[in-house]
């Protein structure tokens, strides 16, 4: 620690870092085993709401066993593309546990993005069926890769079935994830041909209050797993009861969001993340469950995160001290 100064990342500097998704992962099921022991500290995220379906929340945390507190404050603004912007943008803020000094100051987009892309792997590591090699991505966006970069650290992927209602969108997508990762990724023109016959599907649109409820009952097949990372958004109330069990990553967290608006018609709960890593709930039991995960983002996953970005940046010499 460096007293009187902090480190600033900008984005650049935490790509530049070189953590991996493997990593990431990793962190990410230590965080939620901790978690399900009842060893971390993280209140409902606070947040204002400045335009319809768009939100600035403040998510504090602290992992004892990563010696790893802060804050990120994070905002999402689904008409940003219309003005050329990202639809998430923020900072976050990693604290020194021991005295409560700012240690980092940091760009949270491509931490946001990688983590939430390791929350789905985790929970599909014990919700899908390890065999999974075919997925369907609806929305192929920052999360529509980040998900799928994820997926294709645990499973053996083959082939990814692809949906955007932007074309131009989908076309890039099918071209960059084909180069990156060797799969075999096919553009699809309608939803249904992302979800029917897929072992793992992944909703990565908008969120909204209000969802659009696109994916219809009969389309989730037996055995698939499904990862909401928009919410409930995507689909609709009768194809999400046609889960065996639905989980998420927080409860409580999930609840504050039903009574600001969201979640008025899911499927009982029937897990959290640190629940199954634990073993206190078992995850996927038979190969025709279908299994079902609305991590909503926590704040833990970022403070699981962010220690890695620090410590290889101060290693590496990455980043600009600034005075306090």
């Amino acid at each position: 620690m460096s007293v009187g100064r902090l480190l600033y990342l900008s984005q650049a500097d935490v790509e530049a870092v070189g953590l991996t998704m493997a990593e990431i992962i990793e962190a990410l099921e230590e965080m939620f085993r901790e978690k399900g022991e009842g060893r971390v500290e993280m209140p409902p995220k606070p947040g204002i709401h400045t335009m319809p379906d768009a939100f600035i929340h403040a998510m504090p945390a602290y992992i004892p066993a990563l010696k790893s507190a802060g804050m990120k404050w994070v905002s999402g603004y689904p008409e940003n593309y219309k003005r050329g912007l990202p639809y998430i943008t923020g900072l976050l803020i990693l604290n020194d546990p021991e005295t409560g000094l700012p240690l980092a100051v940091m760009d949270c987009v491509w931490i946001t993005a990688k983590r939430t892309g390791a929350a789905t792997a985790v929970a599909a590591k014990y919700l899908a069926r390890p065999d999974s090699e075919v997925v369907g991505i609806l929305g192929c966006g920052v999360q529509g890769r980040s998900n799928l970069e994820a997926l294709d650290v645990l499973f053996p992927l083959k082939r990814v079935l692809a949906y955007d209602v932007d074309p131009e969108a989908r076309r890039r997508y099918v071209e960059e994830m084909t180069e990156r990762f060797g799969l075999e990724v096919v553009p699809v023109q309608e939803p249904k041909q992302a979800v029917v016959g897929c072992d793992i599907v992944v909703t990565a649109g908008p969120i909204l209050k209000v969802p659009h409820a696109t994916i219809q009952p009969g389309w989730f097949g037996e055995g698939a797993f499904a990862s909401l990372v928009d919410f409930d958004s995507y689909w609709h109330p009768d194809a999400m009861r046609e889960a065996d069990k639905f989980c998420t990553d927080d409860v409580p967290q999930l609840e504050h969001y039903r009574e600001i608006g969201y979640f008025q018609d899911i499927p009982p709960i029937y897990a959290d993340l640190g629940e199954l890593v634990t073993g206190r709930k078992p995850g996927r039991e038979m190969d025709r469950e279908r299994t079902m995960a609305c991590n909503l983002g926590l704040a833990l996953d970022d403070m699981a995160t962010a220690p890695l970005i620090y410590r290889r940046a101060v290693e590496k010499g990455i980043g600009t001290w600034l005075p306090l």
